[in-house]
């Protein structure tokens, strides 16, 4: 699920101005790098059609535009149309961390072999991961973008008659303390984009947070 860097992280905007396009581009990068790796089917999910153009030219099995008002509904409408081409287990995975990787990923998969559902909660408790075998129940009415949203998840699959499985919670990033604390979390990790990132943020010496 995918936007492009220059309509991301909203609220980066609002705190460091234009070099929140920066910081989401290197983020994007993060989940690129990722996917480049994934031994499995890749679906791009951008959120217009001249992303979707642009993202043609990766090495994606599967482009779905984004459809609906909100985000719920464009993860059931994403869910939707790669269930009718035959992906049954599906991992959803954003830009906003770069903390995950290759192993993460699998224990993802893994669980989806026993389980209707598995998340990776966030620290703020919303989600860095969400899977699913089959079809997500209705996403639509759900606190996105709150620290209700992952026992908002739980629940509506709980309801729905799913087993869940629950990952290692891990920081996403929605702010400038975020952005910054990914120094620290990403020291030592040898990928590519993520060295790129930190030594990104090594420059940006006037930026703090409150």
């Amino acid at each position: 699920m995918m936007k492009a860097a220059a309509r991301s992280k909203t609220r980066l905007v609002e705190q460091i101005g234009p070099r929140a396009t920066a910081a989401a581009q290197l983020l994007l990068d993060c989940a690129l790098e990722d996917l480049a790796t994934w031994p499995g089917a890749v679906c791009l999910a951008p959120v217009a059609g001249d992303e979707a153009e642009a993202v043609q030219s990766l090495d994606a099995d599967a482009v779905v535009v984004q459809t609906g008002e909100n985000l719920g509904e464009r993860i059931n409408n994403v869910n939707a149309e790669l269930a009718d081409l035959g992906y049954e287990r599906q991992i959803f995975i954003g830009i906003d961390c770069p903390a995950i990787d290759d192993l993460y990923l699998e224990q993802a998969a893994a669980a989806l072999q026993e389980n209707t559902a598995v998340f990776g909660p966030a620290a703020d408790g919303g989600v860095v991961l969400m899977g699913v075998r089959g079809r997500w129940p209705d996403l639509a009415e759900l606190p996105w973008s709150t620290d209700l949203l992952f026992d908002a998840l739980y629940g509506a699959c709980a309801r729905a008659g799913a087993s869940v499985e629950r990952l290692a919670p891990l920081r996403d990033v929605d702010t400038l303390e975020d952005l910054l604390a990914l120094r620290g979390q990403l020291e030592g990790d040898s990928r590519p984009a993520r060295r790129s990132l930190v030594q990104w943020l090594a420059r940006q010496t006037d930026l703090s947070a409150e």
